[in-house]
C-alpha cells in the first residue's frame, strides 16, 4: 500500500448531472500524484508543460479504459483536473488518487481552510447555495468586505465614545438581516382561498410552466404543491395549499389543517378569491385572519358581480395573464420594500445577526466594551 501522501484531493464542483466535473490536487507531491495515472495527449510529462497550460489526455484507472481530463497546473503544488460530468468519472479519478495515499477533502472543509476571516469563508460556502445572480452579487459584496467594514465603522464610534451613533449603525444592518436569510433561502409564499378559485393556474402562471396539477373539479389540491421561481431577482417559493373550507372528509380535514399551519409559518400570504362570484362572510373572515396578505381578485375575465368585495386587492387571470405582472411586482416589494444599494454590507447568517443583536443590547445598557468585544469576530476583516 503506497505511503500516505502529503496532498489532498478536493471535489470543486457538485455532485449531480453537469457538463464537467472538476478536482484540485494540491500538496507537495500533487505533481506526482497526477502523473501516476495521467498520460498527456503529446507524451510529455505534465510537469514539463508551463503554469496556467491547458493540458489534454488520459487518466488511467487500473482495469478501466481511462478517463478524458483536462488537466492544468496552477502552480506547482497546485493541479485541476477537469473530467466528463456526472459522478463516475471525477468518482474513478478521486478514488484512484486516494489509493495512492490522497487525502480526500470535503469541499465545505477545503474552503474553511482557504479563509482566516470569518465573513470571508461564511460568503464563500453561501455563494455554492446563492439562487439567482441578484443573491450572489449581494453575497460576493460581503466576501469582498462590506459587512466587515460596516462592523469596522461601528467599533470605531464606539472608540470615539458615540454610540448613538454606534447604535444606529447597527440597527441599519440589523434591518437588512431578514433580507440577508432569503440570499440563500428561498421566500415562502403560500397562496391560500377557498377551493377552485384558482390558485393552482395562478402558481403556473407566476412560475411560467405547468408545476401545479389544474383540474376544474373543486377541491382537487389536498397536498401541498411548491415551485420555485424567481421574482426581481429575488428567489421565492410560491405553494398552493388545499382549499380552505368546511369539509367532513377525513383526507380532505388533513390537508387543510396542513394549508392553516403553512400559513402561519409563511413569508407572505396571497389570499385569492374568485372575482366572478359574490363577496361571501367565509371570504371576510379569511381576509379579516390574515391581516398582513395580499389579496388577489382571479379570474377577473370573467363577468363581475355588481356588489365590489369589501377589501381592496388587485385584479389578475391566471388565464389570460392580466395582472400577473403587477402582482410579481406586488410580491417583490412586500418581501424587500428596500433593497440595499450596490456593494451595501448585509448579515447573511444566523450568527452574524446573533453578534449584532447582542452589540446592540451592550450599548442600550451602556456597556460599550462589551459591544466592542461582540463585534470583535465581524470587526477582523480588513488589513
Amino acid at each position: 500500500m503506497p505511503e500516505p501522501s502529503l496532498s489532498r484531493v478536493v471535489q470543486l464542483t457538485p455532485p449531480g448531472r453537469g457538463a464537467i466535473a472538476s478536482l484540485l490536487v494540491e500538496g507537495p507531491d500533487a505533481a506526482e500524484l497526477v502523473e501516476s495515472g495521467f498520460v498527456a495527449a503529446g507524451g510529455r510529462p505534465l510537469v514539463s508543460y508551463p503554469l496556467g497550460r491547458i493540458v489534454f489526455g488520459r487518466f488511467s484507472v487500473e482495469c478501466h479504459p481511462g478517463e478524458d481530463v483536462v488537466a492544468c497546473r496552477r502552480s506547482e503544488h497546485s493541479i485541476e483536473l477537469h473530467c466528463h460530468g456526472g459522478q463516475a468519472a471525477v468518482g474513478r479519478v478521486r478514488e484512484w488518487l486516494a489509493r495512492r495515499g490522497a487525502r480526500v477533502v470535503a469541499w465545505h472543509d477545503w474552503v474553511a481552510g482557504q479563509h482566516a476571516d470569518p465573513i470571508a469563508r461564511a460568503a464563500r460556502l453561501a455563494l455554492a447555495d446563492a439562487r439567482t445572480e441578484r443573491t450572489a452579487a449581494i453575497l460576493l459584496d460581503q466576501y469582498h468586505g462590506a459587512l466587515g467594514r460596516a462592523a469596522e465603522a461601528v467599533c470605531d464610534s464606539l472608540t470615539a465614545g458615540n454610540a448613538p451613533t454606534a447604535a444606529e449603525q447597527l440597527r441599519d444592518l440589523l434591518a437588512r438581516a431578514e433580507l440577508g436569510r432569503h440570499l440563500v433561502r428561498p421566500w415562502r409564499v403560500i397562496l391560500a382561498g377557498a377551493p377552485n378559485v384558482g390558485k393552482s393556474s395562478l402558481i403556473n402562471t407566476l412560475v411560467g410552466y405547468p408545476r401545479a396539477i389544474v383540474h376544474a373539479a373543486a377541491g382537487t389540491t389536498r397536498d401541498l404543491v411548491s415551485a420555485t421561481t424567481a421574482i426581481e431577482g429575488w428567489p421565492i417559493e410560491l405553494s398552493d395549499t388545499a382549499g380552505l373550507r368546511h369539509s367532513e372528509h377525513a383526507v380532505e380535514r388533513a390537508a387543510i389543517e396542513r394549508a392553516q399551519r403553512e400559513l402561519a409559518s409563511a413569508d407572505l400570504v396571497l389570499l385569492v378569491f374568485d372575482a366572478s362570484r359574490p363577496w361571501s362572510q367565509a371570504d371576510r373572515t379569511l381576509w379579516e385572519s390574515q391581516p398582513g396578505a395580499i389579496v388577489v381578485y382571479n379570474k377577473c375575465d370573467l363577468p363581475r358581480p355588481p356588489d365590489p368585495p369589501d377589501a381592496p386587492g388587485l385584479l389578475t387571470s391566471a388565464l389570460t395573464g392580466e395582472g400577473v405582472e403587477r402582482l410579481a411586482r406586488a410580491i417583490a416589494r412586500r418581501l424587500v420594500p428596500d433593497p440595499p444599494p450596490l456593494g451595501a454590507a448585509v448579515p447573511f447568517a444566523d450568527d452574524q445577526r446573533a453578534v449584532l443583536d447582542d452589540a446592540l443590547a451592550a450599548i442600550s445598557r451602556g456597556d460599550s466594551p462589551a459591544a466592542l468585544a461582540a463585534l470583535a469576530g465581524l470587526a477582523r476583516l480588513v488589513e
